[in-house]
């Protein structure tokens, strides 16, 4: 199952971090599309973002992408796109892709 967390700041409620960990293990391996859709979701709007002050992480299995400091207007525009596409995914996968906000 892929887990993925979101995060908000609590002042201005604009997306701090998504962390997504695990494999969709719908398919075998190389094949998963679940897991090529994520993937291609966060490493599309990685590079969609603007601000310099991120942390990344894009390896097999784990990935996130973490503000250092509240995001852009834009940006946060760009981060609230990765979190409707990734539940959109989790709406038609429930079995395997889970979304916990906090």
């Amino acid at each position: 199952m892929i887990k993925i967390v979101i995060k908000r700041d609590v002042s201005s409620q604009k997306i701090i971090e998504i962390e997504v960990k695990g494999h969709a293990n719908s398919a075998e391996y190389g094949k998963d599309l679940i897991c090529a859709a994520v993937s291609a979701i966060m490493i599309g709007g990685a590079n969609s973002l603007l601000d310099k002050d991120y942390d990344f992480k894009m390896d097999e299995g784990h990935a996130y992408i973490k503000a250092l400091d509240i995001p852009s207007d834009y940006d946060a525009v760009v981060l609230k796109t990765i979190e409707t596409q990734l539940k959109t995914i989790e709406e038609s996968e429930k079995k395997y892709v889970r979304i916990e906000n906090l």
